[in-house]
C-alpha cells in the first residue's frame, strides 16, 4: 500500500492529527505564559514557528506525492520542534502527532528510526529540564511510540487487505464479463454452424436432388417435346437456388475458414504457442469439400489439439489431412501421457470432448476412432466419405422416386 494514499477514514484521521498538533502546541505556549516563564515569549515564538511549518507542509501537495519532499518537511518540522523542546518540557507532548506523521509519510525503513529518535529526544528533554525522574517519563513517550506504530501498521495491513479484495472483485467482475462475451460468441458460432448444417442437409441437398431428377426427366423426354423447355427452365432455376444456398452456407462458415482453405486453417493451428510443437501435413490430392465437412474437421482438430495441450503433457503433435478417392481423413497424433479410451468419461468442463467429436463425425456419415493407452500417446482419426458430385448422372432406375416418394 502507498502510505500517502488517502481514503475517507484516513482523511478524517489526518484532520484530527492536525487539530491535535495545534492543540498541543497551544497548550505549551499557554502554560509558559500562565506560569510566567522567563522564556515565555521564546516558547510562544517556537510554538508558532512549529505550527506554521506544520500547517505549510500539510497544505503542500508535493509532501503527499514525494517521499523526498515529505522527508525534507519532516526534518524542518522536527528541527522547529526540537527548538521548542529545548525551551520547555511541555513540548514533548507534540511528539505523539509527530509519530503518526513520520509513520504515515515515510517508508518503514525510515519511519521506524525517526519515531525512535523522536521518542529519545522527548525523554532526553524531560531529563535535561531537571524534571523529577519517574517511570512515566520514560514509559510515556515509548508507549506513545508503540501505540502509534501498532495503529499505523495495523491500518496499513487492513488497507492492503482491502485493496487486495477490491482488486480481486474487479478481476472477478472483469472475468465474468469476458466469460459472458465468450459464451455469447460461442453461441453465435454454434448457431451459425447449425444453420449452415441445416441449409446444407435440407435445402441444398433437396435442390441438388431436384436438379438431378429434372436432368433425368429431361433426358427421358424427346428433344422436341413441349415439356422439355419447361423442365430445362426448372432445372436452371433449381441450379441457381442451389448456388444461392451454397453461398449462404459459405457465409456462415467459421472465422477460421473465412479467409482460406481447410488446410490453411489447420496449419494456423500449428503456430507456436503454449504446449507441444505441432506439425501439419497434407497427403493426397486436395479436393474442395462442402462447408459442413470443413467445419467438422476444423472443430475436431481444434478440440483434439486442445485436449493435447490441457491433458496430454506432450512434447510433439502432428495433424495430417489425407485426401483419398472416396473419403477424407483427419489424424491428430501426440506423444503424451495417453489414457484409457474405454473408461474416459465425457468432458465435465463444458469442452468439446470425445463424445461430441464422435457425434459430429457420425452426423456426416463418417467414422471416429481413438487409439490410446497410458504412457503411449493418443491418436484421434476421423474419416468422412466424400459426397457424390451433384452433376453425377442419375440412373434411370431411380426415376422421380427419391424426392416425391412416388413412382
Amino acid at each position: 500500500m502507498d502510505p500517502r494514499s488517502l481514503t475517507p477514514v484516513l482523511r478524517a484521521l489526518r484532520v484530527c492529527l492536525h487539530l491535535l498538533m495545534a492543540g498541543l502546541l497551544a497548550l505549551a505556549a499557554i502554560r509558559a505564559v500562565a506560569h510566567h516563564d522567563p522564556s515565555a515569549a521564546a516558547v510562544v515564538a517556537a510554538a508558532v514557528l512549529t505550527g506554521s511549518v506544520h500547517a505549510l507542509g500539510s497544505s503542500l501537495r508535493a509532501v503527499r506525492a514525494s517521499v523526498r519532499a515529505a522527508a525534507l518537511w519532516l526534518g524542518t518540522l522536527g528541527a522547529a520542534w526540537l527548538g521548542l523542546l529545548a525551551l520547555t518540557p511541555d513540548g514533548l507532548w507534540a511528539a505523539f502527532p509527530l509519530y503518526f506523521l513520520q509513520l504515515h509519510l515515510l517508508p518503514a525503513r525510515w519511519s521506524l528510526p525517526a519515531v525512535a529518535a523522536t521518542a529519545g529526544a522527548a525523554i532526553m528533554s524531560y531529563v535535561l529540564h531537571g524534571a523529577p525522574l519517574n517511570p512515566g517519563a520514560f514509559i510515556g513517550p515509548l508507549l506513545g511510540a508503540a501505540v502509534a506504530v501498532a495503529t499505523v501498521l495495523g491500518y496499513q495491513a487492513l488497507y492492503r487487505e482491502s485493496e487486495r479484495r477490491r482488486r480481486l472483485i474487479e478481476e472477478l467482475v472483469s472475468t465474468r464479463a469476458e466469460l459472458a462475451t465468450a459464451e455469447r460468441h460461442a453461441g453465435t458460432l454454434a448457431e451459425r454452424e447449425r444453420l449452415a448444417r441445416e441449409i446444407h442437409d435440407t435445402l441444398a441437398q433437396g435442390l441438388s436432388s431436384i436438379q438431378l431428377l429434372l436432368r433425368a426427366a429431361e433426358r427421358a423426354l424427346p428433344e422436341d417435346s413441349p415439356a422439355a423447355g419447361h423442365i430445362e427452365r426448372a432445372r436452371r432455376a433449381a441450379q441457381d437456388n442451389l448456388s444461392e444456398a451454397r453461398r449462404f452456407v459459405r457465409a456462415l462458415t467459421p472465422p477460421g475458414l473465412e479467409h482460406g482453405s481447410l488446410a490453411a486453417a489447420l496449419e494456423r493451428l500449428c503456430e507456436p504457442g503454449p504446449g507441444p510443437r505441432v506439425r501439419f501435413s497434407v497427403s493426397g490430392t486436395p479436393a474442395e469439400l462442402p462447408t459442413p465437412y470443413e467445419v467438422a474437421l476444423l472443430r475436431i482438430a481444434q478440440s483434439a489439439l486442445a485436449n493435447t495441450v490441457r491433458h496430454a503433457a506432450a512434447e510433439r503433435a502432428e495433424i495430417t489431412l489425407t485426401f483419398m478417392d472416396a473419403s477424407v481423413t483427419l489424424d491428430v497424433v501426440d506423444d503424451g501421457t495417453g489414457f484409457d479410451p474405454v473408461s474416459c468419461a465425457p468432458s465435465s468442463d463444458g469442452g468439446f470432448g470425445l463424445p461430441a467429436m464422435r457425434s459430429r463425425a457420425r452426423s456426416l456419415g463418417g467414422a471416429f476412432t481413438v487409439e490410446s493407452a497410458p504412457g503411449q500417446g493418443t491418436a484421434v482419426a476421423v474419416t468422412l466419405p466424400l459426397p457424390q458430385p451433384p452433376d453425377t448422372p442419375v440412373p434411370s432406375a431411380v426415376s422421380l422416386s427419391p424426392v416425391g416418394g412416388r413412382p
